[in-house]
């Protein structure tokens, strides 16, 4: 069961609990937006769907707990979704190495989110040069914290996706600058505003 706050406004304070049963959002929703990817879970996907339907049901609440919704099928889906070649944070665990018994790993770091035990661990930091000879500060999270940042993304993308507005771009799943940068100039072109 998902639990909801009314609230006046889209970010208002004041707040009364609600409850919405899962099933009543439906299993054929479509999300609106580029949600990118598609899971290959059906069970993850009828999940994210009946998310986005709620969410765009009801535009006036907002959900207050989604980590009842982090099971190991989601957390499947969240490594198939995690970048494997990117290097190892603070504990040196490659994404080959946390492959190698993924099934093991994934249900242990279930057991822990589902009993609060897990904690994010430390960042590592690294540098990284700049072509005008500074250098710029990245940090590196491991790849078990990579996953648990996945599947965050994969449960808010649904709720989010209902009120963004089709311009906006930024940190959404399948835009990029670029694609802001070629919009703007194909409207700048249609207005006459531009040469060319």
């Amino acid at each position: 069961m998902v639990v909801r706050e009314a609230r006046p406004g889209r970010w208002g304070s004041e707040a009364q609990a609600t409850h919405c049963r899962e099933g009543e959002a439906g299993y054929d929703v479509l999300l609106k937006g580029k949600m990118g990817d598609t899971s290959r879970s059906q069970t993850v996907s009828t999940k994210l769907q009946q998310i986005a339907k709620q969410a765009e049901d009801y535009p006036q609440m907002v959900f207050t707990t989604l980590a009842h919704h982090i099971d190991v099928d989601l957390l499947h889906e969240a490594y198939r979704h995690t970048h494997k070649n990117s290097s190892p944070g603070v504990d040196g665990i490659t994404a080959k190495q946390y492959g190698e018994d993924l099934e093991a790993n994934l249900i242990d770091l279930h057991e822990r989110i589902k009993s609060g035990r897990y904690k994010a661990p430390p960042v590592l930091r690294a540098w990284l040069e700049k072509e005008n000879g500074k250098r710029r500060p990245i940090g590196k999270p491991t790849f078990e914290d990579k996953i648990v940042q996945r599947a965050v993304v994969m449960l808010l993308e649904p709720i989010y996706e209902q009120v963004f507005h089709d311009i906006s771009h930024g940190f959404r799943r399948g835009r990029s600058q670029h694609r802001a940068l070629k919009e703007l100039r194909e409207n700048l072109i249609i207005l006459g505003l531009t040469g060319s």
